[in-house]
């Protein structure tokens, strides 16, 4: 079992008006094999702590700690953090130019694992995890994610997610503008990521829709940089009838 640890956590980015405190102590543990559910409103820190955990140089940890494994990953750089078996998928996916789809996973998969994957076997890999996310063969010669769809660069996401097997996927509202179709395959792509590694997820989502399909063991509100509340699956299902305005009557 790997364990993910972030430790009364602060971060700041800088404005012009100075620097601006995002988180204001996240404390959160995630194992392996657990799903993590990190909901809120706008503006609240979620995608700052996916940022932070993923090494952006945009935000600037001025207090606390995340370790994997009792290692530290805020000493690491990005390339080691995703060596160490950290991956965040974008809820913005860029486009890269230039760079096909062949090419880039498997000179990503080779620079993750320290040694090329054997070609006979990587080929056959990469098509059928295209097959499961139904994912066109012709787009592996395509650039990545140049003239994509949100809902095939989303894909593309989770082909990498099931190719690089990470111990820690960080999944920063993969489930914004996905239909109910791409939603439904995107799921189950993060489900069999989950059941054959025995991956650890941080999912970052405003809404329960995602959450029918990928099961939490574990919710934690966000708001104003904190946890305001954290339960279990149900927490979610009370946002849903609920939403946040009883959080932010509290810290209006």
């Amino acid at each position: 079992m790997s364990t993910l640890e972030i430790k009364d956590l602060h971060v700041s980015i800088d404005t012009e008006q100075g620097a601006k405190e995002i988180l204001k102590g996240v404390t959160l543990t995630i194992n392996t094999n657990e799903t993590h559910a990190i909901m809120g409103p706008n503006g609240s820190g979620k995608s700052t702590l996916a940022s932070t955990i993923a090494g952006h140089p945009r935000y600037n940890v001025t207090g606390g700690s995340i370790t994997l494994d009792g290692e530290d990953v805020l000493e690491m750089s990005v390339d080691e953090r995703a060596k160490a078996g950290l991956f965040l998928a974008m809820q913005y996916p860029v486009e890269v130019p230039g760079v096909t789809m062949t090419n880039f996973l498997r000179t990503a998969k080779t620079a993750i694992d320290g040694e090329a994957p054997k070609l006979r076997t990587w080929t056959k890999d990469v098509k059928e995890a295209m097959g499961k996310l139904k994912i066109d063969a012709d787009f592996a010669q395509r650039n990545v994610n140049e003239g994509f769809s949100g809902g095939e660069k989303k894909r593309v996401e989770i082909l990498q997610l099931e190719l690089f097997k990470p111990k820690f996927a960080v999944l920063d509202e993969t489930d914004s503008g996905l239909d109910v179709d791409a939603l439904k395959i995107v799921s189950e792509g993060v489900n069999r990521a989950q059941e054959e590694n025995q991956m650890g997820t941080l999912l970052i989502t405003h809404y329960t829709r995602i959450l029918r399909y990928i099961k939490p063991d574990f919710v934690h509100v966000f708001v104003d940089g904190k946890i305001a509340e954290q339960g279990g699956p149900e927490l979610a299902d009370r946002l849903e009838e609920e939403g946040y305005d009883r959080y932010l009557n509290v810290n209006a």
